[in-house]
């Protein structure tokens, strides 16, 4: 099965995001039993140089690779698409009309995805038109939920038609909601309310989490995507492992 299968079919899926834009870094991860790893271009300094190398890594490694993008512009949208990605995590998703024009942006469509038939994505020429945008429709489109307004709109947010997963910013909500921690009861009931919406038209949800041992609660409720941690935690937790062995 495809990685979008099994988004779809609600596996349960893990990830991490990776911050620093070098390939060596991606063809390392690729070797581990992660699920996806996911290039975060919106708050790490990957230009498109550094996302065509990464996502070059990803595919030779046999990995899953999404990209969130600095914005949901049809122009950040392409350029992941095009350079090979399996989809996007469009980040401040708030209403209904913005996931659609974001759908729009990730296929050929009219006033859609800008068509190329040279790009990584369409086998450098050798696809040809049909075959390219065949494989084209199944990119993975995931709608990032990390605002007041957007868990306000959620049920009209999750019903739009081509959105594959919602996914919840906890750390963005915790902002938006003047919180303290996302464990504070506003964040863990706006998280809930994203959960239920999607549940309640079959859409697949996902979420980041700092903390694995909260993974079983929202399977429970129903969420099955979750991305911990990224290749600076793996880098710190290991360095201090190292650190307190040699002390102990």
């Amino acid at each position: 099965m495809s990685f979008r299968e099994r988004l779809v079919d609600g596996e349960l899926l893990s990830g991490t995001w990776v911050k620093t834009p070098h390939p060596h870094v991606v063809e390392v991860l690729a070797f581990s039993p992660l699920d996806v790893l996911v290039l975060d271009a919106e708050h790490a300094p990957f230009d498109r140089g550094g996302l065509d190398q990464c996502i070059l890594a990803a595919r030779a490694g046999g990995k899953p690779v999404l990209v969130r993008p600095p914005s949901s512009a049809h122009e950040q949208i392409l350029n992941a698409l095009d350079l090979g990605a399996d989809g996007v995590i469009l980040p401040h998703i708030r209403t209904a009309e913005e996931a659609a024009n974001a759908v729009k942006a990730c296929h050929y469509t009219t006033g859609g995805r800008g068509y190329a038939g040279s790009s990584r994505a369409a086998g450098y020429t050798t696809k040809g038109m049909a075959k390219h945008r065949a494989d084209a429709k199944h990119v993975v489109v995931i709608a990032q939920i990390e605002d007041v307004e957007g868990v306000d709109n959620i049920n009209a947010i999750a019903a739009v038609e081509g959105i594959d997963a919602l996914f919840i910013g906890r750390a963005d909500l915790t902002i938006a909601y003047a919180a303290e921690t996302p464990d504070d009861a506003v964040v863990v009931e706006a998280v809930d309310r994203i959960v239920a919406a999607g549940k309640a038209v079959g859409r697949t949800t996902g979420m980041f989490l700092g903390r694995v041992a909260d993974v079983p609660q929202w399977r429970d409720k129903g969420a099955s995507l979750f991305i911990l941690g990224s290749d600076h935690d793996f880098l710190l937790q290991g360095a201090a492992r190292l650190a307190e062995a040699v002390k102990a």
